[in-house]
């Protein structure tokens, strides 16, 4: 099994999208700390380099990691399938249960990756703003940029450690979703757009009951930033993972490839 993540890990950060994605998690967090205007449009003084990785996630988590995950998980079946590697591949004396589990592996540790290299890429970022203690707030403790009083770096670093970590949580439900539709469809971009149209649809359900949208994975896309007590959010988000990920091993072992 081990031997089956390794491969999978080592083909999925040779495609092309997922190298496009870390680029992008590479650049993106020098927009803030280079933008002119941060003060005049979102009145925010960036005080701390602990605030940059907040402006990078609050950017990319609504839309753009949704969508990087998407397509990347999809392309896991889907290029193989086109490619014509995946049939030789269930020909060897491996289960197919193997298969799909290490691709699950994969691809539910994909979200956590993209964030590493968004989190260490803020950090040189931040390097200009330095990283000692600062009176505000990382956007993602209480009272949010604006603070508190006094932040030591260590309650900085915490704070935007666990908001990763939550993120990471967050992305998983939609990055076995988007395996479950490359089984379904063998087509990576019929899987992207089913993925994306699934979190769109979920989206516009905000004006449905309060139950309802209590459901919904798109509730929690901003799980990251949310206080409090979060077991129910991260209980749901952990069902909705395992749901999806024993769907796309059913849906596998029963499909004609």
């Amino acid at each position: 099994m081990l031997t089956l993540i390794a491969l999978e890990f080592r083909k999925l950060f040779g495609a092309r999208s997922v190298r496009l994605a870390a680029l992008i998690c590479v650049l993106l967090p020098w927009i803030w700390p280079l933008a002119p205007r941060l003060r005049a449009v979102y009145n925010l003084v960036i005080v701390s380099g602990w605030q940059v990785p907040t402006l990078s996630l609050i950017t990319m988590t609504q839309f753009l990691l949704p969508l990087l995950v998407a397509l990347t998980c999809a392309e896991m079946i889907g290029t193989e399938i086109s490619q014509g590697t995946l049939a030789p591949l269930i020909l060897r004396p491996i289960d197919r249960s193997r298969i799909i589990i290490a691709k699950l592996i994969t691809a539910l540790l994909y979200p956590a990756a993209l964030l590493l290299i968004l989190f260490a890429a803020s950090l040189v970022a931040g390097l200009r703003f330095g990283f000692g203690d600062f009176s505000g707030g990382t956007g993602l403790g209480p009272g949010l940029f604006v603070g508190v009083g006094q932040l030591t770096s260590s309650e900085a670093f915490m704070q935007v450690l666990r908001s990763y970590a939550l993120d990471a949580l967050a992305l998983m439900p939609i990055a076995a979703l988007a395996l479950l539709f490359a089984v379904v469809y063998l087509n990576t971009a019929a899987a992207a757009l089913a993925t994306l149209a699934t979190i769109q649809i979920m989206n516009m359900l905000v004006v449905f009951p309060e139950a309802l949208q209590k459901i919904l994975i798109t509730t929690y896309l901003d799980l990251y930033s949310r206080q409090g007590d979060l077991t129910q959010p991260i209980i749901l988000m952990v069902i909705y993972t395992i749901g999806f990920s024993v769907l796309a091993v059913f849906a596998f072992e029963k499909r004609d490839l």
